[in-house]
């Protein structure tokens, strides 16, 4: 649990991911009542539009856009399902770095031995290289759409934007919340545009958003949208994010921070549940309503959609995938750098871990592998870490000793673990089926495997 005092500085916490002074000087204005409305929840927004990037980054436009045009409106439950897994996992993450000071990589070096913590690192590092991968190969992939660029030179351009994105983390961690929170507004925008292009059947997106459907063979695109949402690095970052941001004074503080903590959240995952309820429910619109089941590649929708529905219409979903790579793949190093730093004790130069990151997506492209196949198998290497992050999460936030007055209640554990045991079952199938098809058979639904 956290000891609670006015300057929290014991030499033992992260290097702070944002300028502290600001937030903490508004953060408590808002706790002590002199501030009301938006101004009051104002300091406590911005993490979790952080966090919700990764649950709208190029391995859910490949996911989705496949399981629209093979499945039509029918699938859209299983993103419903998959965001409130998201909303609760998020929230638990956050409440963690609230309640106890830590991230959770920090509470797992504490308190697990260091025979568990070391292959917990190199399994979580590997993740945190296979997200970035899939987000830089999105941002690539767009440049090359949008702009006919080779996808050598699109590889190097997307390279330095996303460096130049994190630059402005040296000035806090407000600058780089408004540029993300920006390009997630683009990637909004962009669906707003797509959807007033494809008209969806509204009434078939309600019903199927509330009625399961399991037939066929959408098993394999259900465990597909799992994966591709629910994200291990930012069930590390969220913690970070938090755990700082606004110290408390007290555990009424605490508590009152959770509660206000609770809206962006809501508010942050909601929207990345609609646009990508949105990216399926496009690909239904326009894809399988004119019998075109097998789009299973980003390239393929983005050259589809321009006899369907226009050359504007393939613009902006190009502006959006880039928008997304870009966003999500600042996300996935901030990530990657509380990994490194929480599981070894000392922070990384971000230029190494740039560098450290951009690597395989580099050697990717110049060996000319195709994208597509190597998104999906990036998502099967977070199918197989995402369980670690999960188990670790709930067994902390059911400690009293750690989370105090925010401990989890009994329900919300079982909840919790329930959902844990959902997600390690999807996974488990996606690897398996992803085994069957290195013989040759290929997988059903999922993009890139034919």
């Amino acid at each position: 649990m956290r000891a609670y005092r006015d300057e929290p500085d014991d030499g033992s916490r992260l290097e702070p991911l944002g300028d502290e002074s600001d937030l903490t000087t508004a953060g408590h204005a808002s706790l002590d009542g002199h501030r009301s409305g938006l101004l009051k929840l104002a300091p406590f927004f911005g993490p979790a539009f952080v966090a919700s990037v990764a649950y709208i980054d190029p391995g859910n436009f490949a996911t989705n856009i496949a399981a629209g045009s093979q499945f039509g409106y029918q699938l859209l439950w299983a993103i419903v399902l998959a965001n409130l897994v998201a909303m609760l996992m998020q929230t638990l993450s956050a409440t963690l770095g609230i309640a106890s000071g830590r991230n959770l990589a920090d509470l797992c070096v504490e308190h697990f031995p260091r025979a568990v913590v070391f292959p917990m690192w190199i399994v979580s590092e590997i993740g945190a290289m296979a997200t970035d991968l899939a987000e830089f190969l999105g941002a690539a992939l767009g440049l090359n759409l949008l702009f006919h660029l080779d996808l050598r030179i699109s590889v190097i351009v997307t390279a330095f934007a996303t460096y130049g994105i994190l630059t402005v983390q040296r000035y806090g961690v407000r600058p780089v919340e408004a540029i993300i929170t920006g390009l997630i507004g683009v990637i909004a925008a962009s669906y707003v545009i797509e959807t007033f292009f494809s008209r969806p059947a509204w009434g078939d997106v309600a019903y199927h958003s509330v009625v399961p459907y399991i037939g066929g063979s959408s098993i394999i695109p259900i465990v597909g949208i799992m994966g591709a949402t629910v994200m291990p690095h930012v069930v590390y970052l969220h913690s970070a994010l938090t755990q700082d941001r606004i110290v408390p004074r007290n555990e009424v503080e605490a508590k009152r921070i959770f509660r206000f903590t609770l809206p962006e959240i809501l508010i942050a995952l909601g929207l990345a549940g609609l646009i990508n309820m949105a990216m399926l429910y496009m690909a239904a619109a326009t894809f399988h309503q004119h019998g075109l089941t097998m789009i299973a590649d980003i390239p393929s929708a983005y050259h589809t959609l321009t006899p369907l529905l226009g050359s504007a219409a393939s613009t902006i979903f190009g502006i959006s995938l880039l928008a997304s790579g870009l966003s999500s793949s600042a996300v996935g190093t901030m990530a990657g750098q509380v990994i490194m730093q929480g599981f070894l004790g000392f922070t990384v130069p971000l230029p190494v871990r740039r560098i450290v990151t951009m690597i395989p997506a580099i050697v990717i492209v110049f060996l000319k592998v195709d994208p597509t196949q190597s998104l999906f198998w990036s998502q099967v290497v977070l199918s197989l870490v995402l369980p670690i992050p999960i188990i670790a999460l709930v067994y902390f936030t059911r400690r009293r000793d750690l989370m105090g007055s925010l401990v989890n209640l009994g329900p919300t554990t079982l909840l919790a673990a329930a959902c844990g045991a959902l997600v390690l079952m999807l996974n488990l199938l996606l690897v398996y089926e992803s085994m069957y098809s290195l013989s040759g058979h290929g997988v059903p639904g999922i993009p890139g495997i034919n």
